[in-house]
């Protein structure tokens, strides 16, 4: 009788559904990228045997035999060795490249100095023509005024000729 099943139906009838699924275990992974846990069962059907994790069982042999040659030319080619170990070619290549990296760091902070003085430049420029609009604003305030005194003032000396 199934666990969660609130019918009290007989037993015969579970024979007759479909059988339960067979799991079985991966092998365990130690790549770089998996974890440090027991993988879940890979769930599997009686009725077909397809193994889901056969590209790990394949080769172990290729596998272990690949895993001695790893990295030989990495250890060689990045300072195990002493200086004096080392082709001089390589250890003018090596400067050579060292210096290229300090002209790039050079050359990033020329540039943002650079672009930090033309950002400076144009807010400036902005700044001068805000300034030039105000005193044309007030230049023309102040001409408007002139022009009503000036009229004003051609009223003045209507008895005297």
């Amino acid at each position: 009788m199934p666990f969660f099943s609130r019918s009290s139906e007989p037993a015969h009838q579970q024979v007759q559904q479909a059988p339960q699924p067979v799991y079985e275990e991966q092998p365990k992974r130690h790549g770089l990228f998996s974890r440090h846990r027991s993988p879940s069962p890979s769930r599997t059907n009686s009725t077909s045997t397809r193994n889901s994790n056969s590209t790990y069982q394949t080769s172990p042999e290729r596998a272990r035999s690949t895993s001695g040659n790893r990295g030989g030319l990495l250890r060689r080619s990045f300072g195990n060795g002493s200086a004096n170990d080392m082709d001089p070619s390589i250890v003018a290549a090596r400067e050579r490249v060292m210096s290229a990296e300090m002209a790039e760091r050079e050359a990033d902070r020329a540039l943002m100095a650079a672009r930090e003085s033309v950002r400076e430049a144009r807010e400036h420029v902005r700044r001068l023509e805000l300034e030039a609009q105000e005193e044309a604003r007030r230049a023309k305030i102040k001409q408007q005024q002139a022009k009503e005194v000036s009229k004003r003032g051609k009223q003045l000396g209507r008895y005297d000729y």
